[in-house]
């Protein structure tokens, strides 16, 4: 496995935009989808990302291409990265508030932090660790506030684990990934595959409820998945993946649900309790070991030739 990176400034930059991006989509997701069939408007969505990366690539002059040898690599990278998450997080966030949705979703470092011990026999060094149980406090004091709002939706629950769980693996597959396509040709067919599945999913069990057009507002909730989220963020969490291992990766998004949890609170007008300024303070030591450079990384910098 190659060896991870540290962040560079214009990564730095796409890591805050990204974070902010995701976090306030978990309640413009929740808005669009309220009185909609998920599904279509996942599959809307991904529309609107295709043709933007492709109009990306073709200004760019990025070939689409994917080599013949490298479709069951992209197959099992577009499903746990894209397709799988999207399918069981949109599901879950239809049965669970924003916010809520977004804490289970974001336990997903911890996830690959196990994936990684059990299946790939990797042990995440002590600062990892320790940004592991900084990110797991964080979420433990969130969910704490929010038992009685989860309890009587398993349903909802499970699917969101299922989909941390999923995400977690495929960060370890793009890590992993041997593809000499890029990024772009990844994101693009990833977002045809979703298509696919997403668009057969509503034609079969949504269509009685293909009742009407989407307003102004749902619209505008479809353009900003299509155009924000498909369209860059994902483009984004594929260039972090790469460069940083599962565990780290996951942790330099883990802000991400403190932005859903708050910006829910705005919506809502409610105001962040003890456990909110706790959780975000652990959450912020859990993303500084992976953004800030190491002790052995400063040395390394220092002692680098300039010039």
């Amino acid at each position: 496995m190659p060896a991870a990176h540290p962040l560079s400034k214009r990564d730095l930059w796409l890591l805050a935009l990204l974070t902010l991006t995701w976090g306030v989509n978990w309640p413009v997701m929740k808005f669009g989808i309220l009185e909609l069939p998920p599904m279509a408007v996942r599959a809307a969505s991904m529309i609107g990302g295709l043709g933007l990366i492709a109009a990306i690539a073709r200004m760019s002059g990025v070939s689409l291409r994917v080599p013949r040898g490298e479709w069951r690599e992209l197959v099992a990278l577009a499903l746990t990265n894209l397709v799988l998450w999207q399918v069981l997080a949109i599901y879950g966030l239809k049965l669970l508030p924003s916010g809520r949705a977004a804490i289970l979703a974001y336990t997903m470092p911890l996830w690959a932090a196990l994936i990684g011990i059990v299946l790939f026999r990797e042990n995440p060094g002590r600062r990892l660790w320790i940004g592991i149980g900084a990110a797991g406090a964080g979420v433990l004091l969130l969910v704490g506030g929010e038992v009685g709002a989860m309890a009587g939706r398993p349903l909802g629950m499970g699917l969101m684990l299922t989909a941390a769980f999923v995400w977690g693996f495929g960060a370890h597959l793009t890590r992993r990934r041997r593809m000499t396509a890029h990024i772009l040709a990844i994101n693009y067919w990833s977002l045809v595959m979703g298509i696919a599945v997403c668009g057969t999913i509503s034609l079969v069990f949504e269509r009685a409820h293909w009742t009407r057009v989407p307003n102004a507002l749902e619209w505008a909730a479809i353009a900003f998945n299509a155009f924000v989220v498909f369209g860059f963020a994902q483009v984004a969490w594929l260039r972090l993946a790469t460069i940083l291992t599962p565990v780290a990766s996951g942790l330099s998004v883990m802000t991400i649900p403190v932005v859903g949890v708050f910006s829910g609170m705005v919506v809502l007008g409610e105001q962040p309790s003890w456990r909110d300024w706790v959780a975000l303070i652990a959450i912020l030591a859990a993303m500084a070991t992976v953004v800030l450079p190491s002790r052995r990384q400063g040395a390394a910098a220092a002692e680098r030739p300039r010039g």
